[in-house]
């Protein structure tokens, strides 16, 4: 995306690693979550990992995103699944993330929604309509290609969820 527009694309990815990073280093220092194991302890966030991660998918979520926001929706639905996958696999499979107070899988679901909705409007007012490469709304119909992408991640996300509900709960009798 740079290639296209490098002095608007840079900007919104900057702001997007400057806005993640600020929004994740609030969250640790209200004490809602934490990461054990970071490169550079003395920032308390992985920054890096941060601004890589946050501002790619924000950058592809802005140039792809179709005009109707009934379809940037599904559209981001989408990337927020997939984002709260790769978060649960870190943070029970590696212990990258640690949840402490008051904070949950709900809690971070929202916060992306937030956070992705927030840049999607930023980026609407950073990158001109001609610099974007909105899908076509023929590609969410049934049978077309994103179609099954967004029911493929959507029962994915669904098995996943109550998987995991059902290992966490505890056997009562």
């Amino acid at each position: 995306m740079l290639r296209i527009d490098w002095k608007r694309y840079g900007l919104l990815y900057l702001l997007t690693g400057l806005i993640g990073n600020m929004i994740c280093y609030l969250f640790v220092e209200v004490g809602f979550y934490s990461f054990p194991y970071i490169f550079l302890p003395i920032t308390k966030i992985p920054l890096i990992a941060i601004l890589a991660a946050f501002s790619y998918y924000v950058i592809l979520g802005v140039r792809y995103s179709p005009v109707n926001w009934a379809y940037k929706i599904a559209f981001y639905g989408v990337i927020v699944n997939t984002g709260m996958f790769l978060e649960t696999v870190l943070k029970n499979m590696t212990n990258l993330i640690r949840y402490d107070f008051e904070w949950d899988f709900w809690g971070s679901y929202t916060t992306w929604w937030i956070f992705f909705i927030l840049m999607e409007w930023i980026g609407g007012k950073i990158i001109p309509p001609h610099l974007r490469k909105p899908l076509n709304t023929d590609a969410f119909r049934f049978g077309h290609w994103f179609w099954f992408v967004i029911h493929i991640v959507a029962i994915f996300t669904i098995f996943l969820a109550g998987l995991y509900l059902g290992l966490q709960i505890k056997y009562q009798k």
